[in-house]
């Protein structure tokens, strides 16, 4: 499964740093003794700093590998040269929605200290420090200067091969459609398709649980842990009803279904069995439902079950009727609940009544790297690493202007659980790396989200049934 590979890659990534802290204790004792004992804090110090600018980062594989992506064969691929900073086609730029270019980049020795970038026209898309291979760049957006002959391209901290591929795709416009967005928490709504609900037709908004856990902050209020979840749970679930709203979807397309949070995947297992949560002591699901539109199976008696889970399910997608489900990626995305939450809708479908035509698949979370997207705020979204090859889907890259990329800031702004303050460690890493590694956040927001959410493009992964 795919959490089971991300604690793999966890433990192995711990492991390293235990071999290499050991390492440098052992030459600190060295020059401890050979040297002069005084230099050995000064170096634990200089090495904490480095450690916290260069080497902080949970990048769970080698920067040098390729990306494997695949797509579908009949996806339009066109050859191509950058020369003198300007594209060079084999071919015409095609009509179509979403555009990637694969391009072979090489981090220079800054590139090791700084994210290299590639500057596409007013658009800028980073990668990891010290990458070699195949990358994919996001050209969504960029049709006209590219029909125009206007785009240019320029990298810092890297070198961009002179051999490129366009691979051109074509979507119908889905915000033109029935779309219900599967929310495995409270805000995964608005982090990965804010821009598709704020534009789209006819959308509803499904929250699977309440996201009640890791409710340590609210201690301040004097609450003990158990208080602490269930405010944690009530304001998340207030989030999931009410922040909608800025993006135009009303309470009546809204549900929170009031599923414990990191209980998912215990669900699945026994189906029958019931599953409270982990921290507020409740166990009753119909404490957060007061406000649904519907009356649902899981109202009759309120157990956490998959069960239940997979009777609400049924009766909200022939409820809502979607042509179009957006869901977790169940490949990508690693966090355990995301990868339960389309599991039941998979279910769903396949024992209900009504048959979505499409899933646009979404990742929040990924198993290998935890600054994707990398680069600032506002920027576009390169493709995700892909060292283990992917189902070969075909993609959808809405762009979002300057006042939707605000206004999704903002509803990130009004979730709780994106405004816990960062703690003095993070603080600290953050100055630090903005000196030395010239990295920068957002004003919007201090959660890591602001950054990594709010840009230039929204990225799902498009599935056919």
């Amino acid at each position: 499964m795919a959490a089971t590979r991300k604690q793999k890659l966890l433990r192995q990534h711990r492991r390293d740093k235990r071999i290499a802290m050991l390492m440098v204790f052992v030459a600190l004792l060295v020059i401890g003794v050979t040297v002069s004992i005084w230099l050995v804090p000064l170096l634990l110090v200089l090495g904490w700093i480095a450690h916290e600018a260069w080497f902080a980062d949970h990048l769970f594989y080698s920067p040098q590998e390729d990306y494997r992506y695949e797509f579908p064969p009949d996806v339009l691929q066109i050859g191509g040269r950058i020369e003198g900073s300007r594209l060079q086609l084999a071919g015409d730029v095609p009509e179509a929605d979403t555009l990637i270019l694969m391009v072979q980049l090489e981090a220079t020795w800054l590139g090791c200290l700084r994210d290299p970038r590639v500057y596409i026209g007013g658009d800028r898309q980073d990668f990891e420090r010290g990458a070699r291979g195949r990358r994919y760049l996001n050209l969504s957006g960029q049709q006209e200067a590219m029909r125009a002959g206007s785009l240019r391209f320029d990298s810092r901290y890297c070198r961009l091969g002179s051999e490129v591929k366009l691979y051109a795709m074509r979507n119908p416009d889905y915000t033109q459609r029935r779309v219900l967005i599967i929310a495995p928490h409270a805000d995964d709504a608005e982090l990965a398709a804010f821009g598709v609900y704020s534009h789209a037709s006819e959308v509803a908004i499904v929250t699977l649980t309440q996201g009640e856990i890791e409710a340590d902050n609210y201690r301040r209020l004097g609450l003990d842990s158990a208080a602490a979840a269930r405010l944690k749970g009530r304001l998340r679930t207030w989030g999931s009803l009410a922040v909608p709203l800025w993006g135009g979807v009303s309470q009546q397309h809204c549900v929170q279904l009031g599923y414990y949070c990191l209980q998912l995947p215990a669900m699945e297992a026994m189906p029958e069995r019931v599953f409270g949560s982990r921290e507020s002591s409740e166990a009753d699901i119909r404490t957060v439902r007061a406000h649904n539109p519907l009356q649902l199976p899981g109202d009759r008696d309120g157990q956490p079950t998959w069960q239940n889970l997979q009777a609400d399910l049924r009766i909200l997608l022939a409820h809502f009727r979607p042509e179009v489900v957006v869901t977790p990626h169940p490949e990508l995305d690693p966090h355990a609940d995301h990868v339960a939450a389309t599991r039941a809708l998979h279910q769903a479908i396949e024992e209900g009544e009504w048959k979505p035509a499409t899933l646009l698949l979404y990742a929040n979370h990924l198993h290998d790297n935890d600054r994707w997207p990398m680069g600032p705020a506002g920027c576009g979204i390169a493709l995700p690493p892909a060292i283990e090859p992917l189902p070969a889907d075909r993609l959808w890259s809405p762009t979002l202007d300057a006042e939707t990329r605000l206004d999704k800031a903002m509803a990130l702004a009004m979730q709780h659980d994106l405004q816990v303050p960062l703690p003095l460690k993070k603080r600290l890493r953050r100055s630090i790396q903005r000196i030395l590694a010239g990295r920068r956040w957002p004003t919007t927001g201090d959660d890591e989200f602001f950054r990594k959410a709010v840009r230039r493009h929204e990225l799902f992964w498009v599935r056919e049934r």
